[in-house]
């Protein structure tokens, strides 16, 4: 069954990009990617550009509303994810455990839900 792992993190909790400790972070990602990937278990991941760059689109009386910024407002936002195809529920929470950044926010795990053909 397919995992989606969310990453969640407040952007002032983790790293500055260029600092020594953002270099740590990257090299650990990779590490885990490979990981994912050795196992078979990858499908897919990509990290998302910070929040500042985000823009909304709601539908209301059939009009598009376009807002620059997030969804909500809240102090961890969605960073990046993982697809990952697991046996179970319990192999995708030891993997999202080791996302690097569950140190500083969260992992959400959601099984992607199976349409009928």
């Amino acid at each position: 069954m397919q995992y989606l792992l969310m990453i969640y993190a407040a952007e002032s909790a983790e790293p500055a990009p260029g600092s020594d400790e953002f270099m740590q972070l990257i090299q650990e990602y990779g590490a885990f990617t490979e990981e994912v990937m050795a196992a078979g278990v990858y499908v897919g991941g990509e990290p998302l550009e910070p929040i500042s760059t985000a823009t909304t689109v709601r539908v209301r009386n059939n009009e598009s509303l376009v807002t620059d910024g997030p969804f909500a407002e809240t102090k961890e936002v969605l960073g990046g994810y993982y697809l990952l195809d697991c046996e179970n529920l319990d192999q995708a929470l030891k993997y999202a455990a080791k996302i690097p950044s569950a140190k500083y926010g969260s992992v959400e795990v959601r099984p992607i839900m199976q349409l009928p053909s």
